[in-house]
């Protein structure tokens, strides 16, 4: 028998959680691995992961592998977080009404019937919606219901076998522009001490019997239909061919619903990947951003000779947008997925257009270009922190973005990102323009004919080491490169200390002579180095897409060679 202190520890852990664990079938689990982990390092192995400390509970709320033990997402984890909110929440307010929902990951059902059952029990109103819905309705019921809190069980685009816990604020707790936006500092801080303070899984109460239900679906598809009434006459809207995935998600119901209800009736699904399935057999990562997810529907396009490809992320608060795009030399099209960028260039023009006040918001690693639009328009613009939960609590906005394929086109009733309504923004844009003979890529030239073209590209390093992001920021602070594609950095400016008026994060800016910028920050949900690259080409340069691309690649060699982590 091996003698191990750190394993002595992690058995007493384990055991004392499987003693509280509410959930049979994983106590046994965790005890069969206690029972054996001083001869099997297999089982040690596991025990280690599984009990390596507790999920943080932060801005994104939780998010981690499903599975028993402190460190997984499971029921005991679930209870224990929703006690924790509870108990800040009704230390505020009496009586605090939560709207709980879920998508159809592995554990959803349980785990948001667990989390209603907490809040009756603690003498709230807990308001359970239809499951396997998307998470921009639990945004747009946080606002519609007027609810102090919401929670959505979902880990977005995260891997198979993830799901997480996103809290809302609202109601009473969180008024004006933040009412309905994920939750910041310091209330998250605040909630991991409540959490840690809950107790017991097994010890918490739990009444099942007092959950209310709602149904917002309606509401929420009514909503989105009146969107329809930016767009076109009802012949170009029956002109206008969509393939949608909604990639094994909750998306392609509530989707497909929306885009009728504002006049979008020709919308083809892909088969393979239309209904939710929690393990997402068809794609390598259920992302819409990953390379080849959008291979089925690029295929169904080809197919039905589709005008645009949508494509949401399997909580649906995402949405990617692909094109056909001739080729000048040939004249063959080929479909392109453009980027978070360039998609919220056109919406962000595309709102501003059919608004008559407030401005728009994007986040720091977004490009400059919505900026610039906004000012074409004569309309301000925010930025600000990366995340929605920034985005949306711009003061006055009536759209905001963030790069990675996050578009809020309704922030006044739902103060997030979303998808199903940024779905029918763009067939309200594409139908627009093919009944005048054009495009979405002829609007993308107008737009860098009046603003310049901005160009962007994400530039990762994946690490193991946590420990070499900061070693890496550090040096780069103190020895920026001197130079990126030809152009000398003029300007270096490290974000701990804050920026234009943001409150302080980590991460560093760099500005060369030739205004090209770069970003440098850690990933928030992963161990990685994240970069984003821009440029801007002026009109006056020839091709200016293929110089875009040529100082992208410039720039991302040399601040790979600056960085010195591989790629």
């Amino acid at each position: 028998m091996i003698t191990d202190p750190h394993c002595d520890d992690v058995v007493a852990r384990a055991t004392d959680w499987a003693e509280h664990d509410p959930d049979d079938d994983s106590a046994r689990f965790v005890k069969d691995l206690v029972d054996t982990a001083h001869d099997d390092p297999a089982a040690r192995g596991m025990l280690e992961q599984m009990f390596s400390g507790p999920l943080t509970f932060g801005t994104a709320g939780l998010r981690g592998e499903v599975g028993p033990g402190e460190h997984r997402m499971n029921r005991a984890t679930v209870i224990k977080a929703t006690k924790g909110l509870v108990d800040w929440l009704t230390a505020r307010v009496a009586n605090p009404v939560v709207v709980i929902g879920c998508d159809a990951r592995h554990g959803s059902h349980a785990f948001a019937h667990d989390a209603a059952a907490v809040v009756a029990a603690a003498g709230g109103t807990a308001i359970l919606l239809e499951e396997q819905l998307p998470t921009p309705v639990t945004a747009f019921a946080v606002r519609y219901l007027n609810a102090d809190a919401g929670v959505m069980v979902t880990a977005s685009h995260n891997p198979p076998a993830d799901n997480g816990y996103k809290v809302y604020l609202g109601g009473r707790i969180a008024t004006g522009d933040g009412r309905g936006v994920q939750l910041i500092s310091p209330a998250d801080k605040e909630i991991q001490r409540a959490i840690a303070a809950a107790g017991p899984a097994d010890a918490i109460e739990r009444d099942y019997s007092s959950v209310t239900r709602a149904d917002v679906l309606e509401a929420y598809l009514a909503r989105a239909g009146t969107l329809g009434e930016q767009g076109p006459d009802k012949e170009a809207k029956n002109n206008l061919r969509l393939v949608l995935t909604p990639m094994h998600g909750v998306g392609g119901r509530t989707a497909v619903a929306a885009l009728a209800r504002a006049g979008y009736h020709d919308v083809h699904l892909v088969g393979a990947q239309a209904y939710p399935d929690p393990d997402f057999p068809t794609v390598s990562f259920p992302n819409p951003e990953e390379p080849g997810a959008l291979d089925l529907a690029v295929a169904a396009a080809e197919k039905v000779a589709a005008d645009v490809i949508i494509a949401l992320d399997p909580d649906a608060d995402r949405c990617a947008v692909a094109i056909p795009v001739p080729d000048a030399h040939t004249g063959d099209t080929a479909w392109t997925q453009l980027s978070g960028d360039e998609t919220g260039a056109l919406l962000g023009d595309w709102v501003l257009s059919h608004t008559t006040g407030g401005g728009c918001a994007s986040s720091l690693v977004s490009s400059r270009w919505l900026a610039a639009i906004a000012k074409g328009h004569g309309r301000g613009h925010t930025q600000t922190l990366t995340g929605f939960k920034w985005i949306a609590r711009s003061p006055g906005i009536v759209f905001g973005y963030e790069e990675a394929i996050g578009f809020c086109c309704d922030p006044e009733f739902v103060r997030d990102k979303d998808g199903v309504c940024t779905a029918v923004t763009v067939a309200n844009y594409a139908a627009t323009l093919k009944q005048r003979g054009a495009g979405l890529v002829d609007e993308l030239n107008r737009l860098r004919d009046d603003y310049g073209f901005y160009q962007t590209r994400p530039l990762t390093f994946r690490v193991t080491d946590l420990s070499l992001i900061d070693r890496t920021l550090d040096r780069l602070l103190d020895n920026p490169p001197t130079r990126l594609a030809g152009s000398q950095v003029v300007h270096t400016h490290d974000l701990s200390t804050g920026y234009n008026g943001l409150p302080p994060t980590t991460g560093l800016v760099l500005f060369t002579a030739d205004n090209d910028r770069v970003i440098i920050r850690p990933s928030g949900t992963e161990p990685k180095l994240k970069c984003y690259l821009e440029v801007v080409i002026g009109n006056d340069q020839p091709r200016p897409g293929a110089a875009a691309q040529r100082r992208l690649e410039r720039i991302a060699g040399d601040l790979t060679a600056a960085i010195g982590l591989g790629h």
